[in-house]
């Protein structure tokens, strides 16, 4: 935690390490949910319906109650635990605390309209194929942005705290360590 709250994670090879590596799972993450994503549906609201409630031209069953309740399952954790991460390094970017707010709201809850409106157009009604839609490219726009300022915050070597206001180096005069590599 100090690393970020005085500046020193644009200075840290390691810790830029981490989150170099970090951001590369979360690419293979966002390009697989895209991939899943369009082997099922594509962005027209009728694959949608189709994939929920199924087709008999297609020979598609509509998704059961306990389908969608294991992939809800499992998406809600793996997904808040993902934001949780992605949302908390936006705390220490150098921007205004009114973007940061946007930054971390934005996501989450696409992310639950994401897995909510697969319910809603299985279970509510058809029409809310559009909300999937958005949902689903709302979260993938939002992740892109967040694994994009990441990097960007970790390695632009800015000398902004974590609060947005400058000055994070230390007062005491102290070197800082620029990390093993």
């Amino acid at each position: 935690m100090r690393f970020v709250i005085t500046g020193e994670w644009s200075r840290n090879r390691l810790l830029q390490t981490i989150v170099a590596l970090y951001a590369a799972y979360v690419v293979g993450l966002w390009l697989t949910n895209a991939l899943l994503y369009f082997s099922k549906m594509s962005l027209s609201a009728a694959s949608v319906v189709d994939y929920y409630l199924g087709s008999d031209e297609k020979f598609l069953s509509p998704r059961s109650y306990q389908g969608l309740l294991e992939v809800s399952h499992f998406h809600l954790f793996a997904m808040g635990m993902l934001l949780l991460v992605l949302t908390h390094l936006m705390l220490f970017i150098p921007v205004r605390n009114n973007i940061k707010a946007w930054l971390i709201v934005v996501p989450f809850v696409s992310a639950f309209v994401d897995e909510g409106a697969g319910w809603l157009v299985r279970f509510v009604s058809p029409h809310f194929a559009y909300l999937k839609i958005a949902g689903f490219l709302t979260l993938e726009a939002s992740l892109a942005v967040l694994v994009i300022l990441s990097l960007w915050s970790v390695f632009s070597g800015s000398q902004k705290n974590y609060d947005g206001r400058g000055g994070g180096g230390r007062s005491d005069g102290a070197s800082r360590d620029s990390g093993v590599f």
